[in-house]
């Protein structure tokens, strides 16, 4: 992006969106180390023995992974669209 493109609404929403994907990654790390933290607490409290709590805590984990992965994947096509609506607002402007 050349510098002559460059207006200051651009520039704000530029910002923001910086901003919002630092965040975005702190929270996902924050949410990481507090299900890391909920795990060690579950495999410290589960009965290995009993077959039941096993079954359910390999359902509940593998729901929870599945749903994590999806976020992810939602998160990274939104970053992915926002860019290329930047990218156009950039070109338009542009020519």
């Amino acid at each position: 992006m050349t510098t002559a493109t460059r207006t200051p609404a651009l520039d704000h929403v530029l910002k923001r969106m910086d901003e919002h994907a630092r965040r975005i990654r702190l929270l996902a790390v924050g949410a990481c180390a507090v299900e890391g933290v909920v795990l060690v607490l579950a495999l410290m409290r589960i009965n290995f023995s009993d077959t039941t709590q096993l079954l359910i805590f390999l359902f509940a984990f593998l729901q929870l992974s599945m749903l994590a992965l999806g976020l992810f994947a939602l998160g990274s096509h939104v970053s992915r669209v926002g860019g290329r609506v930047v990218a156009a607002l950039v070109e338009a402007r542009g020519s």
